[in-house]
């Protein structure tokens, strides 16, 4: 990719996101995660360039930042912007993406005006080393990446997410599929949020079944032409 293919990549993820708006989202989420071309260029497993969009961290993490730049000049204030990343390429023997420049990296999004991390792992490379996998394998490195932001002082504070501020929430993925340990993973600091996509494919209504097993205040109510049934 040259200058021009870049800058076109670039106004693509804005038009996107004035799209999206249009549309009536109230949040749009960047994918820099699962070998998908953002990651492409956060990796040194990937990223060979040898000029300001590669080689150290600041030049492969560049992208990236330009485009959550873009998009925040032209998404709503008052609206969160969410990124998701692979927090590491699951390589420790060789130079790759990991959890220490993830922090970094959250830190500087936080500054950029990112709202929320959305941290999931691997999908860069056929040699990345799976972890043992289970309900909530993923969230180590969630609470890493909190706990490095915790002590500059970027992590929230309360349970409400505040946008265009320069805190970020993190949130946690990864084979969770019971209210209660989401409730446990958010309940212990572990991670701000829990995101779930499999088991709502399983249980589209997932979300109204958690708030009748946790007794949760201000539980989504079901529709009215539901309660019969």
């Amino acid at each position: 990719m040259d200058r021009d293919d870049i800058d076109e990549v670039i106004d693509a993820f804005v038009d996107a996101a004035e799209y999206a708006l249009d549309a009536g989202f109230e949040v749009p989420e960047i994918h820099a995660a699962h070998g998908y071309l953002l990651h492409e260029f956060l990796s040194p497993m990937s990223n060979g360039r040898d000029d300001e969009y590669g080689g150290d961290f600041e030049g492969r993490t560049k992208l990236l930042r330009e485009v959550c730049e873009g998009v925040r000049e032209v998404w709503p204030d008052e609206k969160p912007i969410f990124v998701r990343i692979s927090a590491t390429d699951w390589l420790p023997d060789r130079e790759s993406w990991d959890v220490a420049q993830s922090a970094r990296l959250a830190s500087e999004l936080a500054e950029i005006g990112v709202d929320f991390l959305d941290v999931s792992s691997g999908g860069i490379h056929p040699d990345q080393e799976l972890p043992r996998t289970g309900p909530g394998y993923q969230a180590q490195y969630a609470e890493t990446i909190r706990e490095v932001l915790a002590e500059d002082g970027q992590t929230l504070s309360g349970d409400t997410l505040a946008a265009g501020s320069d805190e970020i929430a993190v949130g946690t993925v990864g084979g969770i599929t019971e209210a209660t340990h989401a409730e446990a993973l958010v309940g212990n600091e572990r991670a701000d949020a829990v995101l779930l996509a499999r088991e709502h494919l399983r249980d589209p209504y997932f979300t109204l079944h958690a708030g009748r097993e946790l007794d949760a205040e201000n539980a989504p109510e079901w529709p009215d032409q539901y309660k019969r049934a």
